[in-house]
This record gives C-alpha cells, sequence and structure tokens, in this order.
C-alpha cells in the first residue's frame, strides 16, 4: 500500500495534518515530517511494533537507541533527571534549533518518562548511559511531538546508507509504502544535518558538524555578561570586576576559572578605547581584593551586543544607545538599577568612587540573580 501523504500549508494551516499524523504515531505507526534540517521519520518510543519496523528500516542492531524528539526544551528532564549544567545551558541558548544533545544519565529507569513503561522502550532511547536529545524549529515537528502523548524517537527518512532527505519528494523515493504517513511542508529550511554535540559534566565534544560549525557551538556554550558605560574606565569594568567573584561563587571556582566554566564576564563604553582603568578606579577596586590593572578601556560594538546573553547599562543613555546598534537585543538589555542611573564618578574624589562602588554592588545583588550560568 502506498504511504499516504498529506500536504502542510506553507502558512502554517497544518492542524488538519498534525492532529492526522498524531493518530498514526500513537497508533504505532510510522510517520515521516519536515524538521528545519532534513526530514525525520518517528516512531513511539513505548511501541513494541514500531521499533521493530524502524529499526528494520534502518538497519539498527536491537539494543541501539534513536534520538528523541522533544517538542519543546522544558520536556529535557523528563528524560534526564538533574538536567542541568551546561547541556541546559545549551539548550535554553540553542532550542529550539538544528542542535541534538547526547547527554549522560546514571540510572535511565530513574528518568520520569520510563514510570510504567518497560526496558524495551528504555532500549529505544538510551544507550551505554546516554542519551540523544533533539528540540526541532519547525512548526509541523513542535506541534505533532505536541500532540503524541507518548516519547517519540526518530531518524532521518532514509534507508541506511543514503543521503537524509531534505524533500517529501526523496523521502518517498525509497520509503513508498514502507512507512504509513507523509507530512509534506516543501524542502527543509536549512536543507543540512543538524550539529551533533556530546556533553560530558562541564564540558563538550562536537561529535558531528551540521547547520552550526564549531566557532558557533562555542559560542552556544558560553554565556557572556556585558556591562556598559561610557568612557570604560570606571563604572563598567568595576561592575565586572565585581560581578566575577559572585559569579565564580556560584560555580564553586576561582574568577580566573571562570571562562574555563563557559561564563565570560566583559566590559565596554560607548566612548571607549582609551586608556585603562582610572586611578580611583584601582583605588577602591582594590581595597575589595579585585585588580583592574590589565584592564584597558573597550569600544562598545555591534558584534559584543550580539554576543552577549546579558547586558547591563549603566544608565538609560547607555541603554538607547545600545539599542541603536543593534535594536534585536532589547530583551537582554537591562538597567544595572531599575529605574535608576549609575552616576559617573569621572573627576571626583575617591570617596565618590567609593559610593559608585557601593552602588554598583546593590544593583549587582539583584541583577545576577537573574543570570543562568
Amino acid at each position: 500500500m502506498a504511504t499516504q501523504v498529506i500536504k502542510s500549508d506553507p502558512q502554517g494551516k497544518s492542524a488538519d495534518a498534525i492532529r492526522e499524523a498524531g493518530e498514526v504515531l500513537r497508533g504505532g505507526g510510522l510517520v515521516a515530517f519536515p524538521t528545519e534540517t532534513v526530514y525525520g521519520l518517528g516512531a513511539r518510543a513505548d511501541h513494541a511494533g514500531a521499533m521493530e519496523r524502524l529499526r528494520a528500516l534502518k538497519s539498527r542492531e536491537p539494543n541501539k537507541a534513536f534520538t528523541v524528539h522533544i517538542a519543546s526544551r522544558e520536556d529535557a528532564p523528563r528524560f534526564v533527571p538533574g538536567f542541568g549544567g551546561l547541556a541546559a545551558r545549551f539548550g535554553r541558548k540553542a532550542w529550539p534549533g538544528p542542535l541534538t544533545l547526547v547527554v549522560s544519565v546514571d540510572d535511565p529507569s530513574s528518568a520520569p518518562v520510563m514510570a510504567g513503561r518497560n526496558g524495551k522502550a528504555a532500549e529505544a532511547m538510551y544507550y551505554n548511559n546516554t542519551i540523544g536529545l533533539r528540540c526541532p524549529d519547525n512548526g509541523v515537528a513542535h506541534g505533532l511531538l505536541r500532540a503524541v502523548d507518548a516519547p517519540v524517537v526518530a531518524s532521518s527518512a532514509n534507508l541506511a546508507g543514503q543521503a537524509p532527505p531534505l524533500t517529501a519528494a526523496e523521502v518517498l523515493r525509497n520509503l513508498d509504502g514502507k512507512i504509513d504517513l507523509l507530512i509534506d511542508a516543501g524542502r527543509t529550511k536549512y536543507a543540512k544535518a543538524s550539529t551533533i554535540v556530546r556533553v560530558t559534566g562541564s564540558s563538550y565534544e562536537v561529535v558531528r558538524e551540521g547547520v552550526y560549525d564549531a566557532r558557533i557551538v562555542e559560542r552556544l556554550s558560553t554565556v557572556r555578561l556585558l556591562f556598559v558605560c561610557t568612557g570604560n574606565t570606571c563604572r563598567s569594568p568595576m561592575a565586572a570586576g565585581l560581578a566575577a567573584p559572585i559569579l565564580a561563587e556560584r560555580l564553586s571556582c576561582r574568577p580566573a576559572d571562570l571562562r574555563a566554566r563557559g561564563v565570560v564576564v566583559q566590559s565596554a563604553g560607548t566612548s571607549g578605547g582609551r586608556g585603562g582603568a582610572s586611578t580611583h578606579a584601582l583605588e577602591v577596586m582594590a581595597k575589595r581584593g579585585i585588580d583592574l590593572s590589565d584592564h584597558f578601556s573597550a569600544a562598545l560594538s555591534e558584534e559584543m551586543v550580539q554576543q552577549a546573553d546579558y547586558i547591563f547599562a549603566m544608565t538609560q543613555v547607555h541603554r538607547e544607545t545600545i539599542l541603536r546598534l543593534s535594536p534585536s537585543a532589547e530583551p537582554k538589555v537591562r538597567l544595572l538599577l531599575d529605574g535608576e542611573d549609575v552616576r559617573d564618578p569621572m573627576g571626583s574624589e575617591v570617596e565618590e568612587y567609593e559610593r559608585c562602588a557601593q552602588t554598583i554592588e546593590r544593583g549587582l545583588r539583584d541583577r545576577l540573580q537573574e543570570v543562568i550560568v
């Protein structure tokens, strides 16, 4: 029997296709569906018949797992108890998106998704105490995964050894009659496989470059905080210097080890780029055990803004300047103090710098609680 093909409206009117495909998946059928990378072939991980058919089509050994596809990053803890650290950082920054994470699971049987399910379901999802998780950035895929009240695993919708399909026609070329249903949503967005990253504790390995290359993966692995003032000689470098030990304490490391832990604290000035930290800034920071002697003023750039995950402006004027550089950065730009500017102590006596440092410390107590590292 020929595979049933349902076309999905490119404008997003895909409810009927999702509903019908969801019924097929729930019933133990095989469904090919679009993602932003390639077409995937999905099956219920806890349906023995569906997994037997999927393994046969993909020539996959009985104990080898498939990648679990989830509708939302918030679903990850169902499969990985205590999902956090670097893996969660990747999830926050890259999902939904073309990144597959391979993470360790000490005891798969303790995962919430395994409640009431047998070892066969575990074999479909876990291999050598690891699991592959993928959260596609595609409306049809998202809707389908949300519609199925069961874990769904998927592989590329091709026979073993063949190129992953980028269109529905390529899926049918080899799988027509072998699968139950295909959602045709046209050519995939990236027309390239997802990037696979294996995360072990606080380190990672790029297993396969795909849509994201190693440079982008490195950026995704890093949390960047950016403090912005005018000249980048007193307020913002003091803020960065004061923030580092607070974050280091949270990660149980030294401030010097933050970068190795994937946390970068930077500062810049809207008119920066000349000279080092001011003499009084050096003095009040030294009293706190913070050395700014190596600091050199940096000029704020659009690239800095785009790469930062959290941006804290000293004044409303600085915030407006940042948003002129990059309007899309609005969600991540905050004043260090709610509704209050941090006054510039430049040209004042050391006592004003001390008051400025205390003001910055007050702002950091609140703002750094918002930072997820």
